[in-house]
Formats: C-alpha cells, structure tokens, sequence
C-alpha cells in the first residue's frame, strides 16, 4: 500500500519501545517526536459503584491531512481519520480477523481494516452510508470508469428540480439528473454493477462544496449540504451564480485522485475477504447477519448527542440516491440518559458478536464545548453487559482545519483530541 500505509510502529517516528509486552504498556510506554504518554484516571459511576480506568494521553497518530490511503478521500460528516482504526487494528489484531464498525458512516474502519488484510463488517441506519462504502471494497479502474461514462447520454433529461438551479447551473443540473435516472433505472433492474457503484459514489462526494472540484457554485464543504433558502442566501451575499461544470471530467478526476494508490496489491488485498463482508443497513443493536464470537474488534463512533445532523447535511445526497431521508431513524439524543439507554443496547449486541478476548475501541469525543465527556458516560454501557473497561485513549494534537468533522475541539488550548474507550470480553 506504499508509505502512506505504513504502520505507526515502523518507520522513523517509531511509537512503541522494544520489550513491550501488552496493550498497556505500549500505551504507556509510546513516544512520538520525543513526547511521552501522559497517564491519568477516569472514573464512572457504574449503578453504584466507581469504575476506575487509566487515561493515555497522547498523539498516537499523525495530525497531518490525507496521510491515509487515496482510497478514504470521500468526505462525510464526523468522520474519524483512517490512522485512528490503523492504530487499533495493527494492535488488536491479526491478518484474516474480522473488524466490524456498527456505526460504519462513511466506511472508514470498513475500508481500512480491508486494506490492513482483515475481513471486515459494517452497519449503519443510513443507506447512504452504504453507497458510500461499498464501490472502494472493489474500486473498478479508471478506464473503465472512463468507458461507461462516455457511453451515457447526459443530455437526455426532460425536467430537472427548478429549486436547485440555486447550486447548479441548469446544463450541469440537466446532466446531474440524467445520471441519476440512468443509476436509479439500473438499480431498479437489479442491473447496477461495480462501475456504476463508483460512478454514483463520486458523484455522490462532487455534489456540492466549495471549489470548482465539484457540481455546484460555492457553498459549505462537501461533507454537509445546505438549505435551498440558505443557498440562495450564500449566493447572494457573494453576488456569485451557478457556472456551467462538466460532470463527466469532475466525475474521472476524481476517480483517479482516489484510485492513485490501488495497485494491483492494493487490489488482491481488498478481494481476500470480499466475500464475507457484511455491509448492513439497519439498527445496529440487532444485527443477526453478524455470527455470534465472530468479531475480533470494534472500532466505532456513534452519534455524538445533538452535535451532528446526518439527516439535513445529507438531504441533497439522498435526493440523488433516491433515498427517503424522513425514513432514515438516525439517533440524535439529546439527552445523556438517552444516549446512553441507546448505546447499552448496541453494547449488548456487541458483546453477543465478540469473540471471548475479543476489543471494543468506542471514540466519542468530547461535546458542548468540553463540557460533557462522553467516555465516562460510555463506560457504564459496555461495564453492564459484560464487558470490561481497559483504557480511555486521548489522541491530542496541533489543532486542525478538520476539527470540527469530530466536534471535539479544545479551543482554549488549542488541540484537537478523539477520546476512544477500550473494552475487552472476558476470555
């Protein structure tokens, strides 16, 4: 997979001390650039009694933007970095296990785990997510990309929605809609194959954003969408109007951005463990798709209270996947004890599908201003079913432009932190 895959334990900013001898220890004893491991406590109130778990604070993987795989180049909504699922996987894990993400979003820990030569399982509420996952578990090439695109007549499109001419000149509106028919057609025939896959999945991410990379004029990144009132309000505060963008050349030009790194290794390793894949949309807290003691490790993120809206950041999106985004139940939970009631029942599940020794990296961040920390509140959720609180792992660094994608952000000093509790099952 080249450099940009290499493992936080090789290399000259080498993380792990010789003579480590467990999870522990190598959080304890990691170095990266010279900085060492703060360790700390975290208490919980389990029904009564205190849960105590020992802290790790530090920056475990790199801060740095597209350090990952070419192929993780999709933009979603609180989405965590690639090298967060490297760190646990390359642990946790041995070549063949199965990782599973139960809140898969856009596929990160999915794909990740595939390129790292693990079989791997993800489920999500949102169907979107699904679109988003499953064209990189089998990227076709470009030509073939190239060849089915020239071959579809974009022009032919009899009427388009009038209220997106706000993100979209009419001729890049025409020949937005004419895919979409011509991807819904082919769905509904039951005909879609790997190509058209990926060719829906880019134009899915080259909807709309902020630079002439994708479909629309101006508007926020890519990974949320706004309203047709505010567009046109953006559109106006910018005296700017929708320029005419070919769709075809966005759609190969991003493609080969996100196919640079898939050699033919890159390509044997994704298809090792193509067939027991489980890419699930439903409920994550009944997943019977998913063997009991199959699953070596999870790693997840879940809804985060109220901070994330995945239902109108996604709506334009699902628009063009042909999805009901009002059917989608995604949890956004307000309140603490909500959320925790919600995720004691996707633990319980998770205990079922772990295997005896199996892990559970569960990030959640720190929301309302750092004013709830959600890792105390998680550690009673995985305490009750079984399972076994190891660590809180704090990965903090040099604040980023991508930040806000956790909603986790320590504006008074400055750093950028994921916050993931570690659970065990019992051998």
């Amino acid at each position: 997979m080249g450099q940009s895959q290499r493992s936080p334990l090789e290399g000259p900013n080498v993380g792990r001390r010789s003579g480590v001898t467990s999870f522990e220890d190598d959080l304890r004893q990691f170095e990266w650039n010279g900085r060492p491991t703060d360790v700390e406590m975290t208490e919980a109130d389990c029904d009564g009694h205190r849960v105590r778990a020992k802290t790790f604070t530090n920056e475990f993987w790199t801060s740095q933007q597209r350090a990952g795989h070419s192929l993780h180049e999709i933009s979603y909504r609180a989405c965590f970095k690639p090298q967060l699922v490297d760190f646990f996987v390359q642990r946790l894990t041995e070549p063949g296990d199965l990782v599973y993400d139960p809140f898969m979003g856009r596929g990160t820990t999915v794909v990740e785990a595939a390129l790292l030569g693990r079989a791997a399982a993800g489920c999500d509420v949102n169907p979107l997510s699904r679109v988003l996952t499953k064209p990189r578990l089998a990227p076709p090439t470009l030509e073939q990309v190239s060849e089915r695109l020239r071959a579809l007549d974009l022009t032919a499109c009899d009427s388009y929605p009038e209220d997106l001419t706000v993100f979209f000149h009419p001729e890049t509106l025409t020949r937005i809609c004419a895919l979409r028919a011509y991807l819904r057609k082919v769905h509904a025939e039951g005909a879609m194959d790997e190509v058209d896959e990926w060719i829906e999945m880019i134009a899915v991410s080259r909807l709309t954003g902020h630079s002439p990379g994708f479909f629309s004029v101006y508007t926020l990144p890519p990974n949320q969408a706004v309203s047709i009132d505010s567009q046109r309000k953006i559109n106006a505060r910018r005296a700017q109007t929708p320029l005419v963008r070919d769709v075809v050349q966005l759609i190969i030009r991003k493609s080969k951005s996100l196919l640079r790194d898939c050699g033919e290794a890159t390509r044997r390793r994704l298809a090792a463990h193509a067939e027991q894949t489980h890419l699930l949309v439903q409920a994550s807290n009944s997943t019977p798709e998913i063997q009991s003691a199959s699953v070596s490790l999870v790693v997840t993120s879940p809804p985060f209270l109220d901070v994330v809206n995945y239902a109108s950041d996604n709506w334009l999106r699902c628009w063009f996947c042909g999805i009901e985004v009002d059917a989608v139940s995604i949890t956004m939970a307000r309140r603490l004890d909500t959320w925790r009631l919600a995720m004691t029942e996707v633990f319980e599940e998770l205990q079922r599908v772990l295997l005896p020794g199996g892990h559970v990296a569960f990030e959640v961040g720190e929301v309302r201003g750092g004013t709830v920390k959600l890792e105390a509140a998680v550690i009673p959720c995985g305490e009750s079913v079984g399972l076994e609180p190891l660590a809180v792992v704090v990965n903090s660094q040099v604040f980023t432009k991508t930040s806000n994608c956790w909603g986790v952000s320590n504006n008074t000093k400055g750093t950028n932190t994921n916050r993931i509790v570690i659970f065990r099952k019992p051998a």
